[in-house]
């Protein structure tokens, strides 16, 4: 591994300043380096992040690639990872006209990490830094606890997609790319939103006043600004101050496990605090690029497109680019292109934004030929997209967009299987063609964690009394031991849980009930609750 070339370099930066004409935001300074496919390989178990610390699973995932790459070989054209700076792999035969075009898409892909709200506890610090500290710390665990310190990692990663990621993110929602006081946090996400209830483009004004006064003083501009709210608001003060109590997040399970377990808090144990803190440092790092896989490649397909067929450079490499941005962005019949569908999804944004296809009166239009020459020539669609970068996340951009208008024209349409038994093979069919069927066959698609809690009544320090809310998907019962007893572990006691099972009855009905896992002494029993 190691940096790019100067000629290289000078390409990555003349496709920095193209894209920053194009409304592209980024940090100036980032890092790129040429890999190998063994490289890649090697950094692909730990989400390409060089500095993560060490864990036996990850060696045998390496191992499993290097399998599968005997058997398939492919060669990735890049990875890029949201760090300070930013930091980007290439693979080593890339061709100066495709380093074109894949600077491009990891340029928007940079863009996304540092302006979407969704990446906001990430814009402050470098991960790869407290990614190095942590595998320092973990190295020096080992030496003194051996194994001990990779049991605690497993214990804790079973549990590493209960971390409270959104609550950690929402302290403000709309961004300004500097720490803000409590006081600002709560004038915008509380006071303006839940108890005055102004209109959201009244929100959006103030915000740019806010970021107006912080231009005009940087050191003094929220000092004053908060003086004219307070002019302007004079039960200001009042209100936030009965905030103010009520303000403490409510820890995620890890955190809570931390805070009140006694046997992690005995002085022989505190050290396993360390290691369940990086593991919980990890996953919330990690969170916002699950939720954001779709849109944050449809938005870096979008402009490497957009970008590259206006770089004069690409002469000559048309029909290459053509062939291989076609094996990219291809939409699949069966199964879901991250690529194709967020590309796709925007493009339908940014029309229906300069067509002015978005509001009532076009809505409203039931003759197809009327939809179709619907145009009030608006042309605010770059806008509209930037905005739809800044503010969503998958779940929004499919929820919002996805359409009638969006499936018809991508023929787009759900699958069905079955089995033909006189031929012996499986048969795939066209299902639905309706955008509320294929919008809820995207959303099933998306990660979404179980949502459990900690029931408080219940819990004391014998028992750790943990409740599923059933969202209609039971847990993966397969996994349900294991994890409990990993929890049990790290709680030192007794743990409860109480989910939901489905049931099928012979007529294929769903019949759901209530039960109660709980471990005691590594010994795992399940109790029925109700039907």
């Amino acid at each position: 591994m190691k940096l790019i070339d100067q000629h290289t370099k000078k390409i990555m930066e003349e496709c920095k300043s193209r894209a920053r004409d194009h409304g592209l935001k980024f940090d100036n300074q980032t890092l790129e380096y040429i890999v190998s496919n063994r490289d890649m390989i090697l950094l692909s178990p730990k989400g390409m992040i060089p500095t993560l610390y060490d864990y036996w699973v990850d060696d045998v995932e390496v191992l499993k690639k290097e399998g599968e790459y005997k058997l398939y070989p492919s060669n990735p054209y890049e990875t890029v990872i949201n760090t300070r700076p930013a930091v980007s792999f290439y693979n080593d035969n890339n061709p100066d006209w495709m380093n074109i075009m894949i600077f491009y898409h990891v340029l928007a892909h940079i863009d996304f990490f540092q302006n979407n709200i969704f990446f906001r506890q990430t814009w402050d610090y470098d991960f790869a830094g407290k990614a190095l500290s942590g595998k320092r710390l973990l190295d020096s665990l080992r030496s003194e606890h051996g194994r001990w310190v990779d049991y605690v990692i497993e214990f804790a990663r079973a549990i590493d997609n209960l971390v409270g990621y959104h609550s950690k993110n929402a302290a403000f929602r709309f961004s300004t790319r500097l720490e803000t006081s409590p006081e600002i946090n709560f004038y915008f996400q509380v006071f303006l939103q839940e108890l005055i209830k102004v209109p959201e483009h009244i929100i959006y004004k103030e915000v740019e006043k806010y970021n107006e006064f912080l231009m005009q003083n940087s050191t003094l501009g929220e000092k004053l600004f908060l003086a004219e709210v307070k002019r302007k608001f004079p039960e200001f003060d009042s209100k936030f101050k009965k905030y103010l109590p009520k303000k403490e997040r409510e820890p995620d399970i890890i955190e809570y496990i931390v805070r009140n377990s006694a046997f992690l808090n005995k002085d022989q144990n505190k050290w396993m605090n360390q290691v369940i803190e990086i593991v919980h440092e990890t996953s919330l790092y990690f969170a916002p690029q699950i939720r954001t896989k779709t849109i944050n490649e449809g938005w870096a397909s979008y402009w490497h497109d957009y970008l590259f067929r206006k770089d004069e450079r690409i002469s000559g490499h048309e029909s290459a680019y053509a062939k291989t941005n076609a094996a990219v962005t291809s939409i699949n019949r069966i199964g879901l292109n991250p690529y194709a569908v967020g590309l796709r999804l925007f493009q339908h944004i940014e029309e229906m934004a300069d067509k002015g296809q978005s509001g009532y009166d076009y809505q409203k239009l039931r003759n197809k030929q009327e939809r179709e020459n619907f145009d009030k020539n608006l042309n605010k669609g770059k806008e509209s997209i930037f905005d739809v970068r800044e503010n969503f996340n998958d779940f929004m951009l499919f929820n919002t967009f996805v359409n009638q208008d969006f499936t018809d024209k991508h023929k787009l349409f759900t699958v069905g299987k079955r089995l033909n038994e006189q031929q012996g093979v499986v048969e795939y069919f066209i299902k639905s063609k309706k955008a509320n069927d294929y919008k809820q066959m995207l959303i099933n698609s998306l990660y979404h964690p179980p949502y459990i809690i900690i029931n408080k009544e219940h819990t004391n320090e014998n028992n750790l009394y943990l409740q599923h809310q059933f969202e209609g998907k039971q847990l993966y019962q397969d996994f349900i031991p294991d994890t409990l007893l990993a929890i049990s572990f790290l709680w030192g006691n007794q743990v409860q849980l109480e989910t939901t099972e489905i049931l099928k009855k012979q007529n294929q009905s769903a019949d759901f009930r209530r039960v109660i896992y709980t471990v005691k002494n590594k010994q795992i029993t399940k109790v029925l609750v109700s039907k």
